[in-house]
């Protein structure tokens, strides 16, 4: 059996778990109610608006948000349908698909972006004072890094 947590690692991941989940809930309802966008509608504009030319490779995509295959492709079917992203070719590799952010998808992100950063600063930014920040990044930056190498090193193991 695994040894349980010292109480006071215990109490701060319960604190995490349930500060983390009614944090994302509330943004989530934020933005739903100000642009009838979901949170990964929101975060595949974003990350379509900052790519090169506002396309992805598929796999790429799916990597950044850390979605499976299929659930990328659910998602980005859900878009398309929108009229939010195009799904084309790769013009360098026929067999693969790029989602390419379209006019209307950069024009909703436009129009949301300023409600959603308005519920982050006041759902969590506002609350926290400059090193709060510098830590929280310090932290979630090494912790991401390590679980993105974890993963890498899972999917992709070395042939030796």
């Amino acid at each position: 059996m695994t040894e349980s947590l010292e109480p006071e690692r215990l109490t701060a991941w319960r604190a995490y778990i349930e500060a983390s989940q009614r944090l994302f809930t509330q943004l989530e309802d934020d933005l739903r109610a100000d642009s009838a966008l979901s949170f990964a509608d929101y975060h595949v504009l974003v990350l379509l608006s900052e790519a090169p030319g506002q396309r992805l490779r598929m796999g790429e995509l799916a990597s950044r948000l850390v979605f499976s295959p299929s659930r990328l492709t659910y998602q980005i079917s859900s878009m398309q349908r929108r009229g939010l992203v195009a799904r084309e070719a790769c013009p360098e590799d026929r067999r693969g698909s790029e989602a390419v952010l379209t006019a209307a998808g950069l024009l909703t992100l436009r129009e949301a972006a300023p409600h959603h950063l308005a519920s982050v600063r006041t759902h969590l930014m506002d609350d926290l004072d400059d090193d709060e920040v510098a830590c929280l990044t310090r932290i979630f930056d090494r912790l991401g890094r390590r679980l993105r190498a974890e993963r890498d090193t899972a999917t992709h193991p070395s042939e030796t």
